[in-house]
Order: structure tokens, then C-alpha cells, then sequence
């Protein structure tokens, strides 16, 4: 009777952490486009693909693994990871660690004063410029001469020091912030990202991957990991840190619940909202949130979409108009095709699969 007190107790624990998700419908689903997606991304196709995982209204439609991967490994997603910034920024602010995104960071950082290049507009950058990676600071990954390119940051002990201690940009090409849809000059800007981390852990007045084991982590379950810091051991948020699949699969979801898992608001439906609406233009048909990729995908017809992007082509998906969640790992590093591999997969089998479940 004990052995059968305990076994139904774990079933219902398992349950729990997992009733966001359904896993068991994995298995029963027998979709013919799915089937021919599971055939080309087997044959090489689209190279490196390491895991594809679909889930729609909380059932997993689809879930495979790719080149030697299995549902134990962990993913080295690259910047998708600077997302975790975000909901940890919200997080703060329900806690009321932060009192607004639009705090000054020299709020948090005063220990970090005085600061190389001076100048007045610096000491106004909040932590939404961060977020939306849009401050005056003249740094951008994609420019390899950048003053605050990644690469130089990485060989400075001081990752935080180095972001503020870079000079103002003079915006010599393309229109000034002013000019921009949103009033905001995209720049995409690794340093910036990490920094977020700093300001948080000064906020919360504890160490960073605690508050997140606490208040993230445990409430999903969230239990198989590895995290990179800093050479200063503060949690990066410029990216790397390796998740599974099924656990990229929940921090996505929780976007598409606005938020909520197991019927608990583990962050605020109003953040995830302020974080997945445009603040920043990036190209024609990508614009930017709160280290969100904003994009619209499909064949026939287009559904707004928010995202984890890194590196390789690497994403974690949401879609709440077909309350759609997804993620695709890669190791297609510096690979130029590697986003256009995972937007083809979204746009030619995984939209008009869920397009037409939706109906």
C-alpha cells in the first residue's frame, strides 16, 4: 500500500512539473508534413540541426533529436541566452528589486564611477537602453573596427567596466535615434546585454544565479544546466549558457502564458507584453524588443512571432496568435545560412502544420 501511496504521489509531482507541457501527445502525433520535416532535417538538409521541439495549446506535437543528440543534452544556444536578461529584469520589477526598466544603471553601479570618456548623456542610459540595446554607446558586434565590439570585451577582465568606460557613438550612418521608428538606434551589443546582469545582481543584493535558481529555475522544474559567468562570477547574459531542450521548450512557454505556469504568475503578463513589443527597427521585416528578435513567419500567411535568437540559426520560439511554442538548437556557429536553415523550417512545416490545427 506504501509502495503504491508513493508511486501515485511521484506520478502527480512528474505531472505537475510538466502540466504546462504534454510530452505524452509526442509520441501519438503522426502528422505527414511533420514526417517529411523529420526526413529532411535527418538527411542534412539543413545542417546541424540538433533538436526540434514543437509545442501547441501546452501539447508537445513534435520532439526529435539530431546528430548524436538526445533529450539529456545540453545546447550551447549562444546569445539566445541574453533573453534570460529579460525575465529576470521582470522578475525584479515584480519583487520590487528595480523600480522601473527606465532606472539609470549608474543607480546600480556607482561602485563602477568614475567612468573613462565622460560625458552627461552617458549617466542618463537605463536599463531599457540595454534591454533594447540602444544606448548612446558606441558598440555593435557587427562591426569588427567597433570600440565595444564582444571580442574586445572578452579579453578584459572587467566586462561591466568595459561597457561604460566606452566612448559616445556619433551616429555617422543611417538616421540618429531621433530620426528611427521607435526613437531608438538599434546596435547589436553583446556588452550591453552582459551588463544587465550586473545591474541586476546589484539590485537584487544577492548573487544573481541564486535569485534565478529561485525564482525561475525551480518553479520550472528547471534542474539539468550549466551556466557561464564572467571572469568577475556574475551569470553571463551575452550568451552560452547550455540548457536541454525541454527546458528551453518551458522558458519559451512561459512566454506564450503571458507569463504564468501551473497557475502561479511567475512573471507579470505585462512584462512579457512591454518585452515582446517593438522598440527598435532592426531591418524590413525584423524589429526588436526586450532582447527579443520580433519577426513574422510562414508560408501562405504570416503570424507575428518573439524570439530567443543566437548564433547558428539557434531559436526559441513563440507564437501566441497560434499559441504555438518552439525551439531549434544548432551548432551551425559563424554559419551565414544557419538562420536562414531555421526560418525555412518555421516558414515550409512548422507554421502550416499549426495553421491548420489552429482551424
Amino acid at each position: 500500500m506504501r509502495f503504491t501511496f508513493v508511486t501515485i504521489v511521484s506520478f502527480f509531482c512528474v505531472l505537475e512539473a510538466y502540466s504546462q507541457l504534454n510530452f505524452s501527445t509526442t509520441s501519438t502525433t503522426n502528422i505527414p508534413l511533420l514526417n517529411k520535416m523529420d526526413s529532411v532535417v535527418a538527411s542534412g538538409k539543413y545542417e546541424r540541426i540538433t533538436s526540434i521541439l514543437i509545442a501547441k495549446d501546452g501539447d508537445v506535437l513534435f520532439e526529435k533529436y539530431y546528430n548524436k543528440n538526445d533529450v539529456n543534452s545540453k545546447h550551447n544556444t549562444r546569445s539566445a541566452t541574453k533573453t534570460m536578461a529579460t525575465l529576470l529584469t521582470g522578475i525584479a520589477l515584480d519583487k520590487g528589486h528595480i523600480t522601473s526598466e527606465n532606472d539609470k544603471i549608474f543607480e546600480y553601479l556607482q561602485h563602477k564611477l568614475p567612468v573613462k570618456n565622460p560625458d552627461k548623456r552617458k549617466e542618463e542610459i537605463t536599463i531599457e537602453d540595454l534591454l533594447t540595446m540602444s544606448s548612446i554607446v558606441e558598440c555593435n558586434d557587427w562591426n569588427q573596427f567597433s570600440r565595444g565590439n564582444e571580442e574586445r570585451m572578452y579579453i578584459i577582465e572587467d566586462w561591466a567596466q568595459f561597457y561604460l568606460d566606452l566612448p559616445v557613438y556619433s551616429y555617422p550612418w543611417g538616421p540618429k535615434p531621433e530620426k528611427q521608428p521607435y526613437g531608438r538606434a538599434f546596435s547589436y551589443c553583446s556588452a550591453g546585454a552582459a551588463l544587465v546582469a550586473e545591474v541586476l545582481q546589484n539590485a537584487v543584493k544577492n548573487d544573481l544565479t541564486e535569485f534565478a535558481k529561485t525564482n525561475l529555475f525551480e518553479p520550472l522544474a528547471i534542474k539539468d544546466y550549466t551556466l557561464h559567468y564572467t571572469p568577475h562570477k556574475i551569470l553571463n547574459t551575452a550568451g552560452g549558457s547550455e540548457y536541454r531542450s525541454r527546458d528551453l521548450l518551458k522558458l519559451i512557454q512561459l512566454c506564450t502564458n503571458k507569463g504564468q505556469w501551473n497557475g502561479k504568475q511567475l512573471i507579470s503578463s505585462s512584462w512579457i507584453e512591454k518585452a515582446s513589443t517593438p522598440k527598435a527597427t532592426i531591418r524590413r521585416d525584423t524589429e526588436y524588443g526586450y532582447l527579443f528578435w520580433l519577426k513574422s513567419f510562414g508560408k501562405d500567411k504570416k503570424y507575428k512571432s518573439f524570439y530567443m535568437s543566437g548564433n547558428g540559426g539557434n531559436k526559441a520560439l513563440a507564437c501566441p496568435e497560434l499559441n504555438m511554442s518552439v525551439v531549434i538548437t544548432t551548432t551551425n556557429y559563424g554559419n551565414s545560412e544557419g538562420h536562414w536553415y531555421t526560418d525555412d523550417i518555421l516558414n515550409s512545416f512548422i507554421i502550416p502544420v499549426v495553421e491548420e490545427l489552429k482551424e
